[in-house]
């Protein structure tokens, strides 16, 4: 049976959240067992080392560039179609909205992807910080936030099409893309395989979480084909599928339908949780007394406002829009690493825990 008949036995959300659920527990097992943090890259770098963390992270992301390009390039992927691209963006946004997510995700001590995988663990930190990012996302996405948001990104704004296109910038073809994109994975395998990633699962487990963002783009891609229905053509985020399940959670006569962001969250969540199970890291963990629960809401804040405005988080603009090289997406990707890396040695030269 082909998608289409699929799609029209069950419909397109059916097809949309079941195969977001098989995604998302893939890429929550990949990220707990693999260690998949970009906080931790970017403390990495900041002291001046290639870890191993920073090499988990870089195998992602280097694996999400070759199989997306690839998958553009066999025609699985309309890039156009994206709102990384098609639509109007805000390179003021991108930046500042990058800057505040990197300054936030020190003092949260994860990312919106971390913290979910966290609280998974038994992490009740995490849990208290996601709670406080997901009612700042829709503060900033429909609430008191939200004049703010739009003063930044009013700023620059940036048309959709080439505007925004990287390739269409450069006058990189499909090709060159994916040789560019071959060229960074290359890369990462030779500093990370033989080097400080000396844990072949851990380097395994990083290459499947980042495949996963390219299987997010070819399910939504091979429905929005096959559907009647308009389908978004999108891969993996955690700032709106948080709000959205915190408006579920509240009033569901107000959520939106059930679909790939709605599966996604739980999945990921379940994935997380059963590695931690099945391998024994399963432990409820509180605040202690060297915590300081202002700097996780204050991050948690800063995550959730500065995701919004910058068009997603470390995964959903940072790999999943960066993976199609848009504008944008790079931007808020360079922006949250130089974010990260100011905070964190501001937080160390005060002597605050980091």
């Amino acid at each position: 049976m082909d998608f289409a008949s699929l799609i029209e036995q069950y419909g397109p959300a059916t097809v949309l959240s079941v195969g977001a659920a098989v995604i998302g527990v893939v890429f929550g097992f990949a990220a707990q067992r693999s260690r998949f943090c970009a906080r931790a890259a970017v403390i990495e770098t900041a002291q001046g080392q290639w870890g191993p963390r920073f090499c988990v992270w870089f195998l992602a992301f280097a694996s999400a560039l070759v199989a997306v390009q690839a998958l553009v390039l066999a025609g699985g992927l309309d890039r156009g179609a994206t709102r990384f691209i098609g639509q109007p963006g805000s390179v003021s946004g991108a930046i500042v909205g990058g800057l505040l997510f990197g300054a936030g995700m020190i003092l949260t001590r994860g990312c919106a992807s971390r913290l979910l995988i966290l609280s998974a663990n038994g992490n009740l930190r995490a849990l208290l910080s996601g709670l406080v990012f997901a009612v700042t996302v829709q503060a900033t996405i429909a609430g008191w936030l939200n004049p703010l948001r739009q003063w930044i990104a009013a700023w620059w704004p940036i048309d959709p099409g080439p505007s925004r296109d990287l390739l269409a910038l450069t006058g990189t073809g499909a090709v060159g893309a994916l040789v560019v994109s071959a060229l960074v994975w290359g890369a990462a395998v030779l500093m990370c395989w033989k080097g400080p990633l000396r844990s072949r699962w851990a380097a395994l487990g990083g290459m499947v979480t980042g495949l996963m963002i390219a299987a997010g783009w070819a399910l939504t891609q091979v429905v929005a084909r096959n559907s009647f229905d308009p389908v978004v053509v999108q891969s993996l985020s955690f700032s709106g599928p948080s709000a959205e399940w915190l408006m579920r959670v509240l009033s569901s006569a107000t959520a939106p339908g059930f679909g790939f962001d709605a599966a996604l969250l739980p999945a990921v969540f379940a994935g997380s949780l059963l590695a931690a199970l099945v391998f024994g890291e399963f432990r409820l963990e509180g605040f202690k007394t060297e915590n300081r629960l202002g700097h996780y809401l204050l991050g948690a804040v800063l995550m959730g406002f500065g995701a919004v405005l910058a068009g997603g988080c470390t995964v959903g603009a940072g790999m999943t829009g960066g993976a199609i090289f848009a504008l944008t997406a790079w931007l808020t990707l360079i922006s949250i690493w130089v974010g990260a890396t100011v905070a964190f040695r501001v937080s160390r030269s005060l002597g605050l825990a980091t």
